[in-house]
């Protein structure tokens, strides 16, 4: 299956290449006599196919497996196969600093000393240490990540009251309604080189220290106690995990706003075709993120060409039909 993974986001990867703004469009560089005769639109289409088509296709790769691995890790710290990375508030972080941000930068509160080292930042920023600081707020209402129970209500409770804020900053200063939407809804039409690189550093750095602590996430499957009897620290490599999971969704977030369901359905896809522990588990379920992604934004691209669709409108339908589906099954 893994070599299966691997092959197919290849494939996407190469299709993605050809999706432009027009729908499918195959650049034809040209060669030899091609070249010298159409040396004008030879430069013009290295341009596109370099400096847009190909880091924004490497930077969805990316987006994917950081989005692939948080959904693993999340559902295997809290047991629940309906677990997501944005349940410990990472998402309505990112929000309420962009939110803020998008105001300030309007004017509407611009005097306000606070918020000028948020400011400062610019979106990007904003929603990266919006992001961390909703996970750091969750883990301090949780006293830690040793309860996991303790740690998935202060995570809803701290979504709820961030989402809350950020409507209340969007009701009285309208300004910052579109930046807010824009980061809710999910966008990859801005990933370039710089984006693109953040976001393998971190899936690089995340998938190794993820699967090095694999085995401690086998044993959280059995239970707490079956995990403690074993010998393992499981205290202080939950914590390590939780930030491993809040660093990848916060970095994810920051390039490229909330795309909702990717997290969910990757892991569940890969324990549905080839169940096994979580040294496997990681990695496969960050290919088929990275999988997912790449067929949503082509999606995104093409369906109606010339204009093209939020992507985090594609994963949530793509996502909410396949849930749909899965409970017809189960229930049928």
């Amino acid at each position: 299956m893994a070599v299966g993974l691997v092959l197919c986001v290849c494939g996407l990867a190469l299709l993605s290449l050809m999706v432009g703004s027009q729908g499918w469009e195959f650049l034809g560089l040209g060669f030899g006599s091609n070249l010298a005769a159409g040396g004008d639109r030879f430069a013009a289409n290295a341009a596109i196919l370099w400096d847009i088509r190909l880091p924004r296709t490497l930077g969805v790769v990316a987006l994917g497996l950081l989005l692939g691995l948080g959904g693993a890790l999340a559902q295997g710290l809290f047991r629940n196969p309906l677990a997501d990375p944005y349940l410990l508030g990472s998402g309505s972080g990112a929000a309420l600093a962009v939110t803020l941000v998008a105001a300030a930068s309007a004017g509407a509160i611009a005097a306000w000393q606070p918020l000028q080292p948020l400011v400062r930042l610019g979106v990007v920023g904003a929603a990266f240490v919006g992001a961390l600081g909703g996970v750091a707020l969750t883990l301090a209402l949780a006293r830690g990540a040793q309860n996991t129970h303790r740690l998935l209500l202060a995570g809803l409770v701290v979504g709820v009251v961030l989402g809350a804020l950020t409507d209340l900053v969007s009701t009285f200063l309208p300004d910052a309604w579109r930046q807010r939407q824009s980061l809710l809804l999910g966008n990859t039409q801005l990933l370039n080189g710089a984006a693109a690189g953040a976001l393998w550093a971190m899936a690089l750095i995340g998938l190794g220290l993820s699967v090095a602590l694999a085995r401690v996430l086998d044993a959280l499957t059995l239970g707490e106690e079956a995990g403690a009897s074993l010998g393992l620290p499981l205290g202080p490599v939950r914590l390590l995990l939780v930030g491993v999971m809040a660093a990848c969704t916060a970095v994810a977030v920051s390039q490229a706003g909330l795309i909702l369901f990717v997290a969910l359905v990757a892991p569940h896809l890969v324990r549905h075709l080839a169940p096994s522990g979580h040294r496997f588990l990681l990695p496969a379920s960050a290919a088929m993120g990275a999988l997912v992604l790449l067929a949503a934004d082509i999606g995104a691209r093409w369906v109606l060409a010339p204009q093209e669709l939020p992507v985090g409108v594609v994963t949530g339908v793509g996502g909410g039909l396949y849930l749909l589906a899965l409970l017809h099954r189960r229930t049928a």
